[in-house]
């Protein structure tokens, strides 16, 4: 199974993610987890990362497929995976067009979303009040398309991300099955 989680920051991808991960016995991968921990090095790269995600503002996308793509050829993705907060452009979801099964798309609100984010207890140093807007502006401005571009291709499932985390994985589990 090769399966992406689409939605905004604070949808539950990562929560939906690891049990997803645990339950169909393939690997999470979480796009925003690798540029953060690149981020943490102190190299010419990782101080561009490190700053791009303060901002709030998307990775360039040739940098993105080139980081996310070589994530995706080592051995233990080659069974399947899990992805999260890839493709976020419709030019990344283009390139990476064909290596998915299924698409999940956690619709949440804004509003549920920023609450969500206020509430969590490990709050992260590229969670300002500034940058996550800046993040809900650039998923309806540049990643919504996406979702248009799985739903075209008949790979989009949409589920309501506002439900009770277990109503939301069995919603996934059931789309993806059919």
């Amino acid at each position: 199974m090769r399966l992406l989680l689409i939605g905004i920051q604070g949808a539950g991808k990562s929560t939906q993610g690891n049990l997803l991960s645990q339950k169909l016995a393939v690997p999470y991968l979480s796009s925003g987890h690798i540029f953060r921990e690149m981020a943490k090095e102190k190299t010419k790269l990782g101080r561009m990362l490190k700053e791009t995600l303060n901002s709030g503002a998307l990775v360039p996308d040739d940098l993105t497929l080139k980081i996310v793509l070589a994530y995706l050829n080592r051995p233990e993705y080659a069974n399947g995976f899990i992805l999260d907060g890839f493709p976020r452009t419709e030019p990344q979801a283009e390139v990476f067009n064909g290596k998915i099964d299924k698409v999940g798309y956690i619709k949440v609100s804004d509003k549920e979303a920023l609450w969500r984010i206020a509430g969590r207890d490990d709050s992260r140093e590229d969670e300002t009040l500034q940058a996550i807007r800046q993040r809900i502006g650039l998923f309806h401005k540049v990643t919504e398309p996406v979702v248009k571009y799985y739903q075209q291709q008949g790979k989009l499932v949409e589920v309501d991300g506002e439900q009770p985390v277990e109503e939301v994985f069995q919603d996934i589990l059931r789309a993806i099955a059919e």
